[in-house]
């Protein structure tokens, strides 16, 4: 098993996708080729009667008559496409029945444009999409994209898409139906919490690229802003470390909010220069059916007792965000300041079927240096500090407020 292959996230969006699902593409732990392919078995399992669904195929074929085909010869021209679409839908079928919503099928069409997106190839609207509880919901705009400034947020349910309701669909779907070419724009139904009713928002569609990394130095406290976990993420986090000790500084802010995850190996490595060599960052739970996977920082730990840090983290901190606040913050070595996070607490694995197909599949848990799952409604901060619609409207700060005032008694 390869350890820097697992990512907590869709891997997708850490080439900074447009439209993505979490995990998403978590999100949140992605393991890309922990196992190099599966091979497709001809058998069917002992205990599993397969008789009705080969019975409901007969009868699809006795009787079925598409209303938009008035020629059976094209109907027979299209039976050889239409069947291999039966055998998609029914492995898709096959993962739906997991009620997992980071558990799907790749069929061709999807599986490349997931290819596309690992090549970091992409225009789309810019934020990050998951499905929680049944409901497609905004995990994180992305900074300096259509969708942030079209006013979107954390949190936002997208009801429909161009007019088309979003229930039932997964997020890969929802992610195809956002994505378009630069210039043309997606009609997008939301409802918020204080909203009345829901409103349609319309983004005009970009090349979009995402950011990775902001310092800034406000009430003589030092403050990094972690956008994204990439395979880079970790040099320009040591870069801003060395900026925040070359300042003679002792208080760091470091602020997770809207980071949607990534690469693990990142969230290790940056946790590494907290904690001793061997503590426990996170721990991969495969319940068995694999050993499990333990994190451990490489010891960097350059900090001694007189560092004061605060985390930042919000509903649209999810999965390698969660693993590192939720690492730093049971090590005390850091306060959790904002709302409660994503709660991205499962490992997603990409299984090949056939050589254009995929399934991602939940395939772990992620447990904290404690032992804990990570709780499916997010790490509870410290202390909670909403954003109020005035406070977006006058574009003001309070978490970051709060934050600074807590660092700076500490």
């Amino acid at each position: 098993m390869n350890e820097p292959k697992s990512i907590s996230l869709r891997s997708a969006f850490i080439f900074g996708l447009a439209v993505l699902a979490l995990g998403l593409l978590g999100g949140y732990g992605f393991g890309v080729n922990r196992t190099e392919s599966v091979a497709v078995s001809a058998g069917q399992p002992e205990d599993v009667d397969l008789a009705p669904l080969w019975r409901a195929w007969e009868v699809i074929d006795e009787k079925f008559v598409p209303a938009s085909v008035a020629s059976t010869s094209v109907v027979a021209t299209t039976t050889a496409v239409a069947n291999q679409e039966r055998v998609w839908g029914m492995v898709a079928g096959l993962a739906a029945s997991l009620d997992d919503p980071y558990t799907f099928f790749l069929p061709p069409d999807e599986n490349r444009q997931f290819a596309e997106d690992m090549s970091g190839r992409f225009e789309g609207v810019g934020m990050e999409i998951a499905v929680r509880d049944k409901m497609l919901v905004v995990v994180t705009p992305i900074k300096g994209t259509p969708a942030q400034r079209a006013g979107i947020r954390s949190g936002d349910r997208i009801l429909k898409i161009d007019g088309k309701s979003t229930e039932a669909l997964d997020a890969d779907a929802a992610s195809k139906m956002i994505r378009g070419p630069r210039g043309s724009q997606v009609a997008l139904t939301m409802l918020r919490d204080g909203w009345t009713e829901p409103r349609e928002i319309k983004v005009t569609r970009e090349v979009i690229n995402v950011p990775i990394i902001e310092t800034e130095v406000r009430d003589d406290v030092f403050i990094i802003k972690l956008m994204t976990f990439t395979a880079n993420s970790p040099s320009l986090f040591r870069d801003a470390l060395r900026a925040f000790v070359e300042s003679g500084r002792a208080h760091l802010v470091l602020d997770l909010r809207g980071n949607p995850g990534g690469y693990l190996d990142a969230a290790v490595d940056i946790a590494s220069w907290f904690l001793p060599t061997g503590s426990v960052v996170v721990t991969e739970d495969y319940a068995g059916n694999a050993s499990n996977i333990v994190h451990r920082s490489r010891g960097y730990d350059v900090f001694n007792e007189n560092l004061k840090m605060v985390i930042l983290v919000d509903r649209g901190s999810a999965s390698a965000s969660e693993i590192l606040a939720d690492a730093l913050h049971h090590y005390k070595i850091a306060r959790m300041v904002g709302t409660n996070t994503f709660g991205k607490g499962s490992v997603q694995e990409l299984v090949e079927i056939t050589p254009d197909t995929a399934l991602k599949i939940t395939v772990a848990r992620w447990l904290g240096p404690g032992g804990v799952q990570i709780p499916l409604d997010g790490l509870k901060p410290d202390t909670e500090v909403k954003m109020s619609e005035e406070d977006f409207k006058a574009k003001r700060d309070p978490q970051l407020d709060k934050a600074i005032e807590l660092v700076t008694g500490l």
